[in-house]
């Protein structure tokens, strides 16, 4: 009989043993894939100024300047965030739990113009309008 009464325990403490996403406590698991999304952005001015490493060679491939959004995921496994044009498919990325890399794709991000410099020049073309 004292066997018994060791062994209830231990099998009874045994059966709770299950893996988390099994577990029936709480919000039912979601299974997700790697990448989550963010969001999604409107391009900005500067976005059709970012320097890439080489022009497509194809005329009818799509430009920075035809991205309309900009999708912006991160990588749950490594922290890295991703923005991406919808369009092109260029991306840049940073991953805040390591050294910045300057490198095409990587932040910080290398520009042909500044957004000072667009300003300055849409000044420019609305005094000359007017005159």
């Amino acid at each position: 009989m004292s066997k018994w009464l060791v062994l209830i325990p231990l099998v009874v403490g045994l059966t709770g043993c299950n893996r988390a996403e099994e577990a029936t406590f709480g919000p039912p698991a979601v299974k997700t894939g790697r990448y989550l999304g963010i969001g999604v952005y409107s391009a900005g001015p500067l976005w059709s100024q970012l320097k890439q490493a080489k022009a497509p060679s194809d005329p009818d491939t799509a430009r920075l300047t035809d991205d309309l959004e900009i999708v912006v995921v991160v990588d749950s496994q490594t922290g890295e965030v991703r923005q991406c044009g919808n369009m092109t498919g260029h991306c840049t990325s940073m991953n805040p739990w390591k050294q910045l890399v300057a490198a095409d794709g990587q932040l910080p991000a290398r520009l042909i113009k500044h957004a000072d410099q667009l300003d300055a020049e849409a000044a420019q073309a609305e005094s000359e309008s007017a005159r």
